[in-house]
Parts: C-alpha cells; structure tokens; sequence
C-alpha cells in the first residue's frame, strides 16, 4: 500500500463523525466474524479428515491391513502441516507488505482449492494412484494456506481489540475453530442416524466435505469486506520480503522461542479434537455415535474456556495462566489417559477429555495472544505464522500419526499421554525462557 493511500484512508477515518458506543460495538463484532470465518473452514476440514480417517483410508489408500491404510491416512494428513512453514512466509510476508485484510482472502482462495480436491476426487478403486496424489495435494495446498491462516487472523484481531483487551480478542480465533468442531461433529452424528454404515463408508463421508465447499462462497464474500486495521494503516513503511527475512533472522530466538511456546497448544488440539473420534472407536472400542458426542462435548468446552481464560490473562498477566496449565499438562495427561484405558466407557472419556480441554483452552487463551506481542510489528504475520507452523509441522500436526504408532509399538493404549505430557514440558521451559527475556529487557530500559 503507498503512502499516498495510507494517508487518504488516514484522512477518510478522521473525517468521519465519531461512532456511538453501540455502532462500534457491532463494528468490533462484524470485524470479528468476518476475519474468523474462514478459521471455521479450515479447521470444519481437518476435524472431518481426522473424523472420517478410517474410510479415507479405504477409499484412497488401499493397504493390506487397517493399520497400514490408517498410518497413511495420518501421514498424508500431517505431510500438509510440512507446507505450513513455506506458507507462513511467503504469505507472511505477503500480508505483512501488502495488508492484513488482502491477505486473508488470498489463503481463503487457495484453502478452498484444497478442500475442494479432497471433496470431489474418485476413490482408488476409480483412478487408481493418481486418487492418494491428488488427495495429497489437496493437503498440501491446505497446509500451505493455513500456515499464514492463523497467524494473520491472530494479529489482525490483536490490532483490532480495545486497549486492555486483546487476550479476549484474540481468543476467538481460535474459538471460531471449536464452532467449526461443533458443527462437523454434529453433522457427523447426524449422518450416522439417518444413513446406514456401509453407506457412509462407500460415499456418505464425502456429504460433510461438499456442505463444506457449498459454504465456502459465503465465507468468501463475508471476508471481502474485511476492513484494514489501523496499527498497519499507522505504519510508514512495510519491509520486502528480502528486508523482512533479515528481520526474522536477527530475531531468530524469538522465533524459536515462540515456537516452543505454541508446541502444548498444538499437540493438545490435535490431541483432543482430531484424533479424539479415531482414538474413541479404535482404541476404546466406543460407537461412532458416542465418539462424535465426546468430540462435540470438546468442542463446546473450549468455545466456552477460551474466551473466559483470554480475559483472565488479560487481568492477571499471561504467564501465570500459561505457567499454571503447561505444568498441570506435563503431570496429569499421562495418568488421566492411564484412568480411562483401565475403565473405559463414554463417561469417563467425557470427563477425561473435559479435563485436557480445560488445560488446552486455558494455555491457548493466553499464549496465542502473547506471541502476538512479542514479535515484532514490521514481521508480525510472518514471524507469528513461522513460529506456530514450526510447532504444528514438528509436533501438533504429527499427533494423530504419532500416537497410533505409540499405541502400535508400546502395547501401551495410553501412551499418548507421554507425547501430550512432553509437549507440557517443552512449553513450559519456554514459558519461562520468554518471560525470563521480557523481564530482563524491560530492567534494561
């Protein structure tokens, strides 16, 4: 955007009349909407290749054991979080230079492009190897996309919120998320009612991913009419691609650092949304139905705990919130699958996963709105996007892989605990590496 711009929107924005409390309430309310919107239809998508891995196995990935087909579901699912780190920054970059709100409608485009393939490609069985290809590039283009999708959504909601209020604004980037778990669990259970399961196995799972692209268009048109935020407007200038790769370089710890800090969130997520339904019918045997139920249950409580827990970092500081749930993650996630593996049944898998939703949502409440603010603002969609994408490629995408390999090689149903209980750990250092730093910056000063 040119300067000359710049200063016209400047002049436009001062001399428009001053909105009444109730206009920019709803001002604030539409902008969050729009600029979550398409979270909803990434995260409607990855919950629905977790939920229905068993027959996308089947139909794309023929194998000579339901193991095998499974792992290759799962590998194909996490070889689309390895294009995330490209994404965050070329679109990082992209966005950082060009402007939140042109962006965000770009990865919405090539989101959608992926989503489509894996809605509409015919089955092994039809096409033979060219249906895993093209199925595997539907999540490449898919991963690619969100590894800028969530980083430009957390900062253009972290530049819209209202001085003292941006954990609470922030949250909601990720609570649109648990709208879209909600919503695709329901249609799941639904589903399951009316149709019998040969049905769904054969060609029922694609009606959730063709709900999903009729929605799409909508999503599309609502984002259109995002408006630029004023801290990217504020800015004098807005760095190359070469300019912003120096600026990433020199902050490279940072980056690292941030990237620590996310590893709880996105291995807990994966952990309790995804992999949930898969982990439920194979592990413990529970009905579809009831595997969906819980999953909806999940959903509903990190829609509730995000928002909550956003705020209360906000009163009380992130690190303390941050500190309290990573070291509660780290001793608790192991013995609390151990309980459910040795009684299991719907109610306590409800009460289990309750629990790590509470520790998830109240981690992601206060650390997603902390990495906004301590990359710097020249390459904060960049710098944000790279450090989550590193997280979610190296850990949270590779959950639901990994732990059906623990399960495998261990003997141990609840050793998926183990990798929920390091990601505690890791994020925990972290946690106090970043606050450790803040602190002694700010002595400096």
């Amino acid at each position: 955007m040119s300067s000359h711009s710049i200063t016209a929107a400047q002049a436009a924005a001062s001399a428009t009349p001053s909105a009444t409390p109730a206009a920019r309430t709803q001002s604030k309310l539409g902008s969050v909407i729009r600029v979550t919107s398409g979270n909803f239809i990434e995260m409607y998508d990855f919950f629905l290749f977790g939920f229905y891995a068993q027959q996308i196995a089947a139909a794309f990935f023929p194998a000579t054991s339901e193991y095998a087909a499974l792992m290759m579901t799962f590998a194909t699912f996490g070889a689309g979080f390895f294009m995330r780190p490209l994404g965050a920054v070329l679109l990082g970059s992209y966005i950082d230079r060009i402007g939140r709100r042109k962006g965000l409608v770009l990865t919405l485009a090539i989101m959608a492009s992926g989503t489509a393939l894996i809605a509409f490609v015919p089955g092994y069985a039809n096409i033979g190897l060219l249906a895993p290809v093209l199925v595997l590039i539907g999540r490449l283009l898919q991963g690619f996309s969100a590894g800028v999708e969530l980083g430009g959504v957390s900062v253009y909601l972290s530049e819209m919120a209202t001085p003292g209020n941006k954990g609470f604004y922030v949250s909601w980037q990720s609570a649109s998320q648990q709208v879209a778990v909600i919503v695709s669990a329901a249609l799941g259970y639904g589903l399951n009612h009316v149709m019998h399961k040969d049905v769904i196995a054969d060609w029922g799972w694609r009606i959730p991913f063709f709900i999903g692209c009729s929605i799409i268009p909508v999503v599309f048109y609502i984002r259109r009419s995002l408006q630029e935020t004023e801290a990217y407007l504020k800015q004098k200038s807005h760095p190359t691609f070469r300019q912003m790769m120096r600026t990433i370089g020199r902050n490279w710890p940072l980056v690292m650092a941030g990237t620590m800090l996310v590893v709880l969130t996105t291995v807990a997520f994966y952990m309790i949304t995804v992999y949930t339904p898969t982990f439920g019918k194979s592990v413990l045997k529970l009905s579809t139905e009831e595997s969906l139920l819980v999953t909806l249950c999940v959903g509903a409580s990190n829609f509730l705990w995000l928002p909550v827990m956003g705020t209360l970092s906000d009163r009380i500081g992130r690190w303390p919130v941050m500190a309290a749930c990573s070291a509660l993650m780290a001793l608790t996630a192991y013995p609390a699958l151990s309980w459910l593996i040795a009684s299991p049944s719907f109610s306590h898998m409800v009460m289990v996963e309750l629990w790590l939703s509470f520790l998830y949502a109240s981690y992601n409440g206060a650390t997603i709105v902390a990495l906004t603010e301590i990359i710097p603002l020249q390459v904060r969609t960049a710098g944000f996007s790279l450090a989550y994408s590193l997280a979610t490629a190296l850990f949270g995408g590779l959950t639901p892989l990994l732990s059906t390999w623990l399960i495998e090689a261990s003997g141990d149903k609840a050793a998926p605990g183990y990798w929920m209980a390091g990601a505690g750990v890791i994020s925990l250092v972290a946690t106090f590496v970043v606050y450790r730093r803040i602190v002694t910056e700010r002595s400096e000063d």
